[in-house]
């Protein structure tokens, strides 16, 4: 009777469990906590974690390589139902028939087809256009330094990266950490280094999701209450001519000066240019909605999936968790930095706390700045201002990814 337990114990999932699924587990939920329960960006927390637990279980038709041996086509001649070899029929036509074989492999083999074949981030670029207005950007042009400024904490961390031993194209991959853009991040990370993927998907999409509690120290350090109190002009309304140029400028500038960077520049820029012209409603209904949710899903639990215990509880995530940090704090503090900087060379001044919304985290990275310029002043309203420095963030973060790919790929 014990024998025929033991038996049975061995053919469950049980017996497969080992420590370091025990500890993802534990690091899935402190990510479900963050996502649940302080409501941390749950959006792609709760796909992320979902898919770490599913990928430290014992499952079956989850994750299964695909073998590209079992895909095989066949071709042959057939005659009055008959195959006849090189024989065309009576009358001189050839028809062949395709024989397909079923291709092998588990559900997240196929979906995670859309990470590495390139498909997902720039289609949630697409979503990320169409739910986004560059009006202040456009109303306020010389914010596009402050997010230009932000993508400094990218390259910092490049440069740290490669030194303390990590490939230029894997150090890469971690600086893009910094602009806090997930799917930017994904984008590069699997051209680049795609066995770093998970950790460093993790990273970004955690610190994204912990902008009101990592910027908002950086922000006061680096500024004066005086400072914060700085109450900006009314920005100028735009009109829909300008908003239509400025799509179809920036992404004709960006992709001739970077070509690398076209998936993800031209999706978001087709998604606002369907938003601002204001006749493809149907559209840009889809873009906001079902296709960025979708997305949403299969790209979070897709990042999850690479979470396996043997390949995540590794030295090197330890380092990439530290350094994804201080890119993300180095971005925040040099585009406070370049506000006031700017205010020493300019006659009308800007409030500091928008630069730290350089980063490309949309509209968190905004709101923060609106709610610690509240601190200081309750009638001072920066959310507006904000979003100028934060879509500028979004643009150069992914310029700076392309420079990046078309600068290491291969390396």
């Amino acid at each position: 009777m014990l024998q025929n337990l033991i038996d049975f114990f061995s053919t469950t999932g049980f017996s497969q469990v080992s420590v370091g699924m025990l500890i993802m587990w534990g690091i899935a939920a402190v990510l479900l906590y963050l996502a649940v329960a302080k409501g941390f960006e749950p959006l792609l927390l709760v796909p992320i974690a979902f898919g770490a637990v599913l990928a430290n279980l014992p499952t079956r038709g989850m994750i299964d390589p695909v073998d590209p041996a079992t895909f095989r086509l066949e071709a042959r001649v057939e005659q009055h139902g008959e195959a006849v070899a090189g024989e065309p029929a009576a009358d001189g036509t050839v028809t062949q028939t395709l024989h397909v074989t079923k291709m092998e492999g588990g559900l997240y083999d196929f979906i995670s087809q859309g990470i590495k074949l390139e498909l997902i981030p720039p289609l949630i670029f697409l979503g990320v256009g169409a739910l986004t207005d560059f009006g202040p950007l456009i109303a306020m042009p010389r914010t596009l330094l402050l997010g230009a400024a932000a993508q400094a904490g990218v390259f910092l961390t490049f440069f740290s990266s490669f030194l303390l031993g990590f490939s230029p194209a894997q150090a890469a991959s971690i600086g893009i950490i910094g602009g806090a853009d997930g799917p930017t991040a994904i984008f590069l990370s699997n051209k680049l280094a795609p066995e770093l993927l998970g950790a460093i998907a993790v990273a970004a999409y955690s610190y994204m999701s912990l902008v009101p509690l990592i910027q908002p120290p950086i922000m006061r350090l680096l500024t004066t209450e005086k400072e914060r109190k700085i109450r900006m002009k009314s920005l100028r309304k735009v009109s829909k001519l300008e908003k239509l140029v400025f799509a179809m400028g920036v992404m004709v500038i960006c992709v001739l000066l970077v070509p690398d960077a076209t998936a993800l520049i031209g999706m978001l820029m087709l998604g606002n240019f369907l938003r601002e012209s204001g006749v493809t409603e149907r559209l840009v209904k889809a873009a906001q909605n079902e296709i960025i949710n979708v997305l949403t899903i299969f790209l979070g639990t897709s990042v999850g999936i690479t979470m396996r215990a043997d390949s995540f509880l590794a030295p090197a995530t330890l380092k990439i968790i530290v350094l994804g940090v201080i890119a993300f704090c180095v971005s925040t503090a040099t585009g406070v930095l370049m506000a006031k900087l700017m205010n020493m060379v300019s006659k009308t001044p800007i409030n500091p706390l928008i630069g730290s919304a350089g980063v490309s985290a949309v509209p968190m990275a905004a709101r923060v700045s609106h709610v610690e310029g509240q601190r200081a002043d309750p009638g001072n309203y920066l959310m507006m201002h904000a979003m100028g420095p934060n879509v500028a963030g979004v643009i150069g973060t992914a310029v700076a990814a392309g420079f990046l790919i078309s600068t290491l790929s291969g390396s």
